[in-house]
């Protein structure tokens, strides 16, 4: 049987009401894809990823809440909390020119123009504005990166590397 790749898009936070809601904390660029009715999406339990469709879903509060098709109660998603939620590799879409998923960017060494390693990637922030890379340092407080062009000039999934600009202040 071929393996599966799955991504991470996003982790059970609660439940929500009694209807079987899910608050879901979305770690995508595509939410609205990833949980638009029909979409098949996987829970990661005790080791299985077992897929479910997402029978609806909606944004409050900055989280999204989702049912899964056949779910109409609490008690049928209460242990369902603090699983992760990942979509197959299949279902992924190619990106443009510019365009990574997060899964691309998380664990890739930073390093400025001269080949100075700055950290790792370790978890991204949506500003609403642009994203902001939590950059873990070998010593010292995390590096917060902002994605623009003025400071991200390479990324390099193959390598893993993430080439910047260190503009005045930016690592103070």
């Amino acid at each position: 049987m071929e393996s599966t790749n799955y991504f991470k898009i996003g982790s059970i936070v609660n439940t929500h009401g009694i209807r079987g809601e899910l608050k879901v904390k979305a770690i995508t660029d595509f939410a609205e894809e990833r949980f638009a009715k029909g979409a098949t999406v996987y829970r990661l339990s005790n080791n299985q990823y077992i897929a479910e469709t997402v029978e609806k879903a909606r944004v409050h509060k900055g989280m999204w809440l989702i049912t899964f098709k056949g779910i109409t109660n609490i008690n049928e998603v209460e242990a369902y909390k603090g699983e992760d939620l990942y979509v197959a590799e299949a279902d992924r879409d190619d990106l443009d020119d510019g365009e990574y998923y997060y899964s691309d960017i998380i664990d890739c060494t930073v390093q400025d123009e001269e080949g100075q390693v700055i950290g790792t990637v370790k978890e991204i922030m949506e500003t609403g504005a642009n994203d902001v890379w939590i950059v873990k340092r070998p010593k010292g407080a995390d590096a917060l990166i902002p994605v623009i062009a003025d400071v991200v000039k390479d990324v390099n999934i193959d390598d893993k590397v993430i080439t910047i600009d260190v503009l005045e202040g930016l690592l103070d």
